[in-house]
């Protein structure tokens, strides 16, 4: 797919998706959402790819939608049913959920609606002190979407996330910190740097197959009913990777003092319970 609203570049690893509409905040439209998806389609098909940072152009990280089409920008009546309708955020945020990368939101500016509730299925979320957050949506007569009621919770707890998505004001970059949505705040010159230096932190020192398994243990284990779930699925990783090239691999290194030479790839190796939620 060719790109129009976003930029897509891979190097040292990491592959850098930028919303670029900064003439619009990097409001997303409906190409945008498309091209988002083809390009976590990408990255997670590229073994060559250990990473993926997602940021904005501009001064801003996202608007939300374009609101340019007025009151009825929301109106899906005239394209679907209320039963066919699927929401276009949501097929971004399940999209980042299912994926083998670790994904990292670098967000450089304000972020609202979807330019927020877009970084929550991500693993990292690091904000430069110029961002202004806000789950706007009951200021705009909408409920939150791209799966956001099940993630926002998970991620900060019922209360913080009631009060921000039932006010929908617009906070700060420290207020997010304090609240646990964003992990570190930055100055805005040095905020890629970080999330670069974070993302060649795992590029450089770990296993793909490793990483790839890790992150969705974590995720997918979130609504697990029992510790018992998380031991069946700790024990099937362990009998799969330990007896893995990888693991030889790892051992081998730490004991030798020396960094270690990871040859498995996501897109060959993982093992044969993976994905077990399906």
């Amino acid at each position: 797919m060719s790109y129009e609203q976003i930029l897509y570049d891979v190097a040292d690893s990491v592959a850098t998706i930028t919303l670029n509409r900064p003439d619009r905040l990097n409001a997303v439209t409906a190409r945008s959402i498309d091209e988002l998806i083809a390009a976590f389609d990408a990255a997670d098909a590229d073994d060559g790819v250990r990473a993926v940072i997602v940021t904005g152009a501009g001064r801003a990280f996202c608007a939300g939608a374009d609101l340019g089409a007025g009151g009825r920008t929301f109106d899906r009546a005239d394209r679907s049913t209320a039963d066919e309708h699927r929401d276009g955020g949501g097929r971004v945020t399940l999209r980042i959920f299912d994926l083998k990368k670790p994904v990292i939101a670098a967000i450089n500016g304000p972020a609202v609606g979807f330019g927020i509730t877009l970084t929550l299925p991500m693993d990292v979320r690091i904000a430069s002190t110029a961002a202004r957050i806000g789950f706007v949506f009951a200021r705009r007569g909408v409920v939150p979407e791209a799966c956001s009621t099940w993630f926002l919770p998970r991620l900060v707890g019922m209360s913080q996330a009631a009060e921000w998505a039932l006010t929908g004001r617009v906070f700060s970059a420290e207020e997010a910190l304090a609240g646990r949505l964003v992990s570190r705040v930055v100055a805005p010159d040095a905020l890629l740097a970080t999330a670069r230096e974070l993302a060649a932190e795992i590029a450089d020192n770990t296993s793909a197959v490793s990483v790839a398994l890790i992150r969705q243990m974590l995720w997918k284990l979130l609504g697990a009913d029992h510790p018992r779930e998380a031991h069946r699925i700790d024990s099937l990783g362990m009998f799969w990777t330990g007896r893995s090239p990888d693991a030889r691999e790892g051992i081998e290194a730490f004991i030798a003092k020396r960094p270690a030479r990871f040859s498995q790839r996501p897109s060959t190796d993982m093992p044969p319970f993976y994905p077990w939620w399906r």
